[in-house]
């Protein structure tokens, strides 16, 4: 099997982790939501060992991952496991942080609100939630490219699209998330920084 590759990340991958750096200044571990081909995973870890990383993915990607994960031979990289938030199955365990780069558009409105329903259960008190990817604001899009992006993911598949981040907003407030930072990157993508609540 050849390894999966994704250009994207290869040229996104630095612009994230200088984000992540602003916020993992200290030893504890991470969980990555739909880690896709897993070169952030390989990359991140590596660039932050201080920082225990644990790709997810559904199942049919799992194999690709580990082919990241088995070449990059981090200490700090645990082997990829199946998490898939449409399913009823057991949730990874409670991790210090959260990552999870270009997912909201691909899942289904639905699969979105069930990932954000069950991320107080995924993410300690305090934790940093980062989501990386495009999105909308007050229904306008950052870009003419990403309005073009947008009608080209609803004619592969009508579920997913670009998400409002207003409504990504009230999910995250739901999940008991406080926004940080939305940071602007290149591609006319965003990483929107979130803090899980010590309480209510």
């Amino acid at each position: 099997m050849e390894k999966p590759f994704s250009q994207a990340c290869e040229n996104n991958k630095q612009p994230i982790l200088a984000v992540l750096r602003q916020y993992l200044t200290t030893p504890g571990s991470l969980l990555e939501v739909g880690s896709g081909t897993g070169q952030h995973a390989a990359y991140l870890s590596a660039q932050l060992p201080y920082i225990h990383w644990q790709p997810t993915d559904v199942a049919e990607h799992l194999p690709g991952i580990q082919q990241w994960c088995q070449e990059a031979d981090q200490p700090n990289l645990a082997a990829p496991i199946a998490f898939d938030v449409t399913q009823k199955m057991p949730c990874p365990a409670p991790h210090d942080h959260l990552f999870s780069a270009n997912t909201l558009h691909i899942m289904s409105w639905e699969a979105v609100e069930s990932f954000f329903n069950l991320l107080p259960n995924l993410v300690k008190p305090s934790g940093y939630v980062f989501f990386y990817g495009p999105f909308k604001y007050r229904g306008q899009y950052t870009s003419p490219s990403n309005a073009d992006f947008d009608v080209w993911l609803k004619q592969r598949a009508p579920h997913q699209g670009i998400r409002d981040f207003e409504a990504i907003a009230e999910l995250a407030d739901q999940a008991k998330l406080d926004l940080l930072e939305d940071v602007s990157m290149p591609a006319n993508n965003q990483t929107l920084v979130w803090k899980k609540r010590t309480h209510s």
